[in-house]
């Protein structure tokens, strides 16, 4: 599953891939290194807008009625639909061009940088949460699945990753339409390799 996300594409290439515009985040810098409760660019079907990737479950109940108390950054695609932890939630496809994983023991890990021949869309669902004072803020939370051949020998999830003509459905469509997509990423269209030029400590 994503740990964290890179995107040095420029905005504006990323929305004309997409078709759109890049309207407020067309000033997106390159980012080599995007971390859970950084904001992330977040499309919605027709523009773009920047979200908090975890989702703070403020008032979310699990199965058994109890608090869910995690911050989730990622949702099984098992489940997302089922678990009254994301009753309500919506939708957003996550653009980037890739992301990284590890293995190994503490302190002696190996980062792996993932991605595709162009920008990779992971699904994604969306909540708003109201912060103290009443600010509301908009946050995401990628959808994973397992993984596909490509990715298995370093994690045993990965993100569910979108075709740009299937974007519309997974935005709009129901749980039964989009069920097919929730599946891993056909084999051969990712590369892994080892990430030894990324500073962990800058954007």
């Amino acid at each position: 599953m994503p740990g964290r996300f890179f995107l040095t594409t420029p905005m504006s290439d990323v929305a004309a891939w997409m078709g759109a515009d890049a309207g407020g985040v067309a000033d997106e810098p390159p980012r080599r290194n995007i971390a859970p409760a950084q904001e992330i660019v977040c499309f919605n079907g027709t523009g773009f807008s920047r979200m908090r990737w975890g989702i703070i479950p403020v008032g979310r109940k699990n199965a058994r009625g109890r608090p869910v108390m995690e911050t989730i950054v990622n949702a099984r695609s098992e489940t997302v639909f089922d678990k009254s932890a994301f009753d309500g939630v919506g939708r957003a496809a996550v653009i980037v061009d890739g992301w990284y994983e590890w293995t190994g023991e503490k302190r002696r890990k190996t980062a792996w940088r993932i991605f595709g021949s162009e920008p990779l869309i992971f699904a994604a669902i969306t909540d708003v949460w109201t912060a103290p004072g009443g600010r509301e803020i908009a946050q995401v939370a990628t959808v994973t699945c397992a993984p596909n051949a490509d990715v298995e020998p370093i994690h045993h999830r990965m993100g569910v990753l979108l075709r740009r003509e299937d974007v519309p459905l997974w935005l709009e469509g129901s749980a039964d339409d989009v069920a097919p997509l929730m599946v891993p990423w056909p084999e051969g269209r990712l590369s892994v390799e080892e990430a030894v030029d990324v500073d962990w400590d800058a954007p």
